[in-house]
């Protein structure tokens, strides 16, 4: 654990227990979210193939889980933490103009 907690830039054990708390509450948030409107869109396991089902579910997901890990780790007190994570996974994603340095 010291590894980690140095590779983040963390100094207590609390730090991390709540930051592996945001990122529990986030996957599972961001997949059940995007399973809803699945649902609401009417594609289900049983009217659609199970690959193809699961690709737009991670179609979903993935731009998803970046902007609730910002609002999550905030709402536990890691916003310094998540917003450069957030920032680098949307870049990773292609969707990093939506951060787009100021010059």
């Amino acid at each position: 654990m010291s590894k980690l907690k140095e590779r983040w830039g963390i100094t207590s054990n609390f730090q991390l227990v709540v930051i592996f708390v945001v990122f529990a509450i986030n996957g599972s948030l961001s997949a059940r979210i995007s399973a809803f409107f699945l649902d609401l869109l009417g594609i289900t396991k049983e009217n659609t193939n199970i690959f193809l089902y699961y690709i737009i579910l991670l179609v979903l997901v993935l731009p998803l889980y970046p902007f609730m890990i910002i609002v999550i780790g905030w709402l536990f007190g890691q916003y310094q933490f998540f917003f450069p994570f957030a920032k680098k996974m949307l870049r990773g994603i292609g969707l990093g103009f939506v951060f787009k340095e100021k010059k």
